[in-house]
């Protein structure tokens, strides 16, 4: 106001000025030619001053003038009146330019005092609150706010003054902006079809201006007023919006670090999987603002859930306690790709967990957990909330690497616990070494290997590898088929060099039918019914050798995945080499003593402590499963004159061809014995009383078929059946040595 008083008085003195000159003209002589110039400084300065109509009155005035004094002519006019239109044109020149200077001022003001407050606000949710509250003073008369984006619609965030508006389409000038990622300015909006006007206000001008957070629109920032904005505002309020997004970026890059940063000192911190997710979910969920959370495992059939916090529902509280079984839920699919899915309706995804769709929750996210080797993501973050919420790239790009670090910490968890497994196994084995471990080994290993749900161990006895240990399999049924060491070779499919280096493979019926290959080295009838082979989708062998020979198989099996074993799974079963090959090596070592105490050293015969523990476990088996069980005792007759008369040496050797002999004869699963003396024994499983005779009689023969310089050898046979003679070893015995002396009488 003060600048305009100024201007006023200074072109009005010299209007006064110019008028006095050309009166002063006027009376001293019309002959003087210096009125036109004064008279076309006052023209001038009026239009420049007052406008264009004040300054036609005065080039009227300035042409009365020049007419008293009879100087009057057209081109003088003319003169009169150009002045008076370039002043004008010069003045609105100079009074634009002073207007918008003061605009523009001011609006700078005011916008560097807003972003004086911005480094202050620590929470980005906190920032974008304050934005209209700060620019509030610049649009009198109107509103500012700020929007969110939701699908196909804008929810407000914050407005000052308040708006009757919580909503609005996303066909306004609010969604052109966020569509287009530019400011749009509409300086009429009731030009505007698709203007919504918020109710109390009545407004002119409307200009959003998108904020970018991570190169991606998150925001707009909208401002209504009652005149149109000047084009200084418009690029003033650019620069603030352009100011706002980088601070987002900065507090985006401050949230990922310190969460990150809590997650890496929290994980130093547990000493369990379970600990280790119930730590990560708390961080995750307070610092995104999430409702629940649950990190499962992959586990063979099953997703085990490891952690989980803001679930109470009865019905999620028993999925999570069941888990979640192949191929059901957004976690297998994950699982699967190894890609995060995210869901901002997920009642309507056809693999949502029903329980959970059921409760209308909407929003979420299923993350892998990456870990080194595996093609598959063995971890699983499911995260969400029950209202909509767009997911943000810096929130994808935050939760891709709080899951990469959890997953190096849960890698350095579990294999600490398989360290920690193995040397319990090993204590184990030295204070207790025993055949019952085989079975103890074989489920740590499938519970420690990724991928693992079913399995085996064939261990190295008398030169064939047989069952010792079963997961999932009918063991007793698979003990009754021993492998040759070119049947295990055909399956290992490495060959022999590999096999002896312990180096593991791996099978999946993405390469070859594993089926197949089991036919070429056992019966299919038994590997179907007892192997379940037509199930297996991928397998994992691995060999465990000592010294050279190969002293048994792991084999472990995924039943429904067929790359469901990866680098990892061999990495993780090695872990098991050493404690199996230490294993198997003292149970070689026992048994090789136990053989010798149980093995008559003359004729390679089990002795009668053998018998006494065989005819135990075989009656126990005959009895639970039902089946007839038959055995035979046997006295040498002729023996003692061959062994009076030709020696000792002689009578050995009959010994010794006895056993050769009765050997011969020796179906599959008989067992033959020497009780000492001249006495022999036999077990027949399986084998009824008339099948039993029929088998001795060809013993009978075979041995009345020796003889030494003409002294022949008979035999006196006792015979004895479960269970028509009896239930109990003692039993048996009993009744098969009363026939054995009827025989001798």
């Amino acid at each position: 106001m003060p600048n305009r008083f100024l201007w006023t008085l200074s072109y009005g003195m010299v209007a006064i000025g110019a008028v006095l000159g050309a009166l002063i003209l006027h009376f001293l002589g019309s002959y003087l030619s210096y009125q036109l110039p004064f008279l076309m400084i006052f023209t001038a300065t009026t239009a420049s001053v007052y406008g264009l109509l004040w300054g036609l009155l005065a080039a009227g005035a300035s042409a009365f003038l020049l007419a008293l004094t009879g100087g009057f002519e057209a081109l003088d006019g003319a003169l009169l009146l150009l002045s008076a239109t370039i002043a004008y044109g010069v003045g609105e020149s100079l009074r634009r330019a002073h207007r918008r200077a003061k605009a523009l001022l001011r609006s700078h003001q005011l916008i560097a005092a807003a972003l004086e407050v911005l480094p202050a606000l620590e929470n980005r949710r906190t920032l974008l609150e304050n934005l209209p509250q700060r620019l509030n003073h610049l649009v009198s008369g109107g509103h500012v706010s700020v929007w969110l984006p939701q699908e196909q619609a804008f929810l407000l965030l914050a407005s000052a003054p308040a708006l009757g508006l919580h909503k609005v389409s996303a066909q306004g000038v609010v969604g052109q902006a966020f569509r287009e990622g530019k400011p749009v300015c509409v300086q009429n909006v009731r030009k505007e079809p698709a203007f919504i006007g918020a109710s109390g206000f009545s407004t002119l001008a409307e200009l959003a201006l998108p904020l970018y957070e991570r190169g991606e629109v998150v925001a707009v920032l909208n401002l209504e007023k009652i005149k149109p904005f000047l084009p200084e505002e418009i690029e003033g309020l650019v620069r603030f919006a352009e100011a706002v997004s980088l601070q987002l970026d900065r507090l985006s890059d401050l949230e990922v670090r310190y969460l990150l940063s809590d997650l890496a000192v929290g994980l130093q911190k547990v000493h369990s999987l379970k600990e280790a997710s119930e730590m990560a979910l708390s961080l995750l969920l307070q610092g995104l603002s999430l409702e629940a959370g649950v990190i499962w495992e992959a586990r063979g059939a099953h997703m085990q859930a490891i952690a989980y916090q803001g679930v109470t529902e009865a019905s999620l509280l028993e999925v999570l306690r069941d888990g979640l079984p192949y191929g059901q839920g957004l976690a297998w699919d994950v699982y699967a790709s190894g890609k995060p899915f995210f869901t901002q309706h997920y009642a309507a995804e056809p693999y949502g967990v029903r329980a959970l769709q059921a409760l209308d929750w909407r929003t979420f996210v299923a993350h892998p957990v990456p870990t080194s080797g595996s093609n598959r993501s063995r971890f699983v973050l499911v995260t969400g909330t029950r209202s909509e919420r767009v997911w943000r790239k810096a929130e994808r790009e935050l939760l891709q690497l709080f899951c990469q670090t959890l997953g190096i910490g849960f890698e350095r968890l579990v294999e600490k616990f398989r360290h920690e497994v193995t040397n319990s196994l090993l204590q184990e084995l030295l204070e207790q070494p025993s055949e019952n471990l085989y079975q103890r080994v074989l489920e740590e290993a499938i519970g420690q290997v990724p991928g693992s749900e079913a399995g085996s161990l064939l261990v190295l006895e008398q030169g064939l590898y047989r069952y010792k240990a079963a997961v999932g399999y009918d063991l007793e049924a698979l003990q009754a088929t021993p492998f040759s060491h070119t049947d295990m070779l055909k399956w290992y499919g490495l060959g022999e060099e590999s096999s002896c280096q312990g180096e593991p493979r791996i099978l999946s019926t993405k390469t070859k039918a594993i089926a197949e290959v089991s036919y070429e080295t056992a019966p299919q009838e038994i590997m179907d019914s007892a192997g379940k082979v037509q199930e297996i989708q991928a397998n994992l062998c691995l060999p465990i050798p000592y010294q050279g020979q190969v002293l048994a198989y792991l084999n472990l099996d995924n039943l429904h995945d067929a790359q469901g074993f990866g680098e990892d799974s061999l990495r993780a079963a090695q872990f098991f080499a050493s404690p199996l090959a230490t294993l198997l090596h003292d149970s070689r070592i026992h048994r090789l003593l136990e053989e010798a105490a149980l093995t008559d050293s003359l004729t390679k015969l089990p002795n009668r402590r053998a018998f006494d523990k065989i005819l135990r476990e075989e009656l126990e088996r005959a009895v639970r499963h039902g089946y007839p069980l038959s055995l035979a005792v046997m006295d040498l007759k002729g023996f003692k004159t061959i062994n009076d008369t030709l020696g000792h040496a002689t009578g050995d050797l009959a010994l010794i061809k006895v056993a050769e002999h009765l050997e011969a004869e020796r179906r599959s699963g008989d067992h033959l014995f020497r009780w000492g003396g001249d006495e022999f024994a036999a077990i027949f499983p399986h084998t009824s009383k008339n099948e039993a005779l029929a088998v001795i009689a060809r013993y009978a023969k075979t041995i009345e078929s020796i003889s030494f310089n003409k002294l022949p050898l008979r035999v006196d046979i006792g015979l004895a059946t479960y269970p028509e003679d009896g239930g109990t070893p003692d039993a048996l015995l009993v009744a098969a040595d009363n026939r054995m002396y009827k025989a001798k009488a």
